[in-house]
């Protein structure tokens, strides 16, 4: 067993959850994310292998990460994705084997929900900014909205939850869908997040003038639900508020206007096996590089740990001197 204190910053904040990047690649080119003719792929001898992942992952374990969210670009393309998810959930951590789940855009849940299951998955988080099928095709640049849906049915059916959707709200876009989104997701027994569009997109067109904010998107529900905060948000990104008093429950992740850092307990694992102490890091720690190297499992923890201990106060996003990160989200991992 590694150090029983965990990973701790200089700010004693202890990490316990592990975002796993699993390929930069997409079939989606959604206009906040990446251009119409996509970006430069990671080449495939610099993306980690299955074994190399494994053996990461089992080093954070170690270390007292608890959980492990399987990102990309879009992680249901991994060939292999039903047999990562089944060897990460037997991995053995402090408090038991890993929790594992997933974010992804959903198209090619309908056939792989039930394996990833089985396999040991434990939730989805899956993304969806709008209902209507010409703004789908619009906003990510491909005609798959029937394959996104059919993916959020067939997640629903393996009864795994909570089920999350995952939707960023934008001025002009999708902002006259908001009710609407939380109504599809009530009906599908699902929790909705709205998240604040951030500045990770490869074209570094962001602007604070075109996100929608946290404030704004609960004046737009605040019209038709009655919203009551439900206490107890700990490591949470999303502020969660019960809705009309029942079971259903929806999140505000407002990480630009109102940043939650001083609770974060993440790390990123890049695809190509770099790791970053957050989102927003300008700075990366090449895990892949010293395991290939033949270093010891001390070594790799010893640099697991000095990038924690890096780690900033936050993000910055409101810094005089704030640099957008050069990768864009696709190529971190959410």
């Amino acid at each position: 067993m590694s150090d029983p204190t965990g990973l701790v910053d200089r700010f004693g904040r202890v990490h316990r959850d592990l975002r796993i990047s699993l390929t930069d690649r997409c079939n989606l080119r959604c206009t906040y994310c990446m251009p119409a003719e996509g970006v430069p792929w990671i080449p495939r001898p610099d993306l980690l292998s299955t074994d190399e992942l494994v053996s990461l992952v089992e080093v954070f374990a170690r270390l007292g990460i608890v959980e492990a969210r399987l990102t990309g670009g879009e992680p249901l393309l991994r060939p292999d994705i039903v047999d990562i998810v089944a060897r990460l959930s037997a991995i053995e951590g402090q408090q038991g084997p890993l929790r594992i789940s997933i974010t992804t855009n959903g198209i090619g849940l309908s056939n792989l929900a039930g394996p990833l299951a089985e396999a040991g998955l434990e939730r989805f988080n899956i993304s969806l900014d709008t209902l209507r099928a010409d703004r789908f095709a619009k906003l990510t640049r491909r005609d798959r909205i029937d394959d996104v849906l059919a993916g959020i049915a067939a997640a629903s059916a393996t009864g795994l939850r909570p089920l999350k959707i995952n939707t960023v709200a934008m001025r002009g876009v999708n902002d006259d869908e908001l009710a609407d989104l939380l109504r599809f997701a009530r009906d599908h027994d699902a929790q909705l997040r709205f998240i604040e569009q951030m500045p990770l997109d490869a074209g570094h067109t962001w602007s604070r003038a075109q996100m929608v904010t946290g404030e704004e998107i609960l004046e737009a529900l605040t019209a038709e639900f009655e919203l009551t905060a439900k206490p107890g948000r700990g490591s949470d990104p999303a502020q969660q508020f019960i809705v009309d008093g029942g079971t259903t429950t929806v999140g505000v992740i407002a990480s630009v206007t109102a940043p939650f850092c001083g609770a974060c307990d993440r790390v990123r694992l890049t695809a190509d096996g770099q790791l970053r102490n957050c989102l927003f890091a300008t700075g990366e720690s090449d895990l892949r590089g010293l395991l290939r190297s033949g270093a010891t499992v001390d070594d790799i923890e010893a640099m697991i740990r000095e990038s924690v201990t890096a780690k900033r106060a936050g993000h910055g996003i409101d810094d005089p001197g704030f640099l957008q990160p050069d990768r864009p989200m696709s190529a971190i991992g959410g």
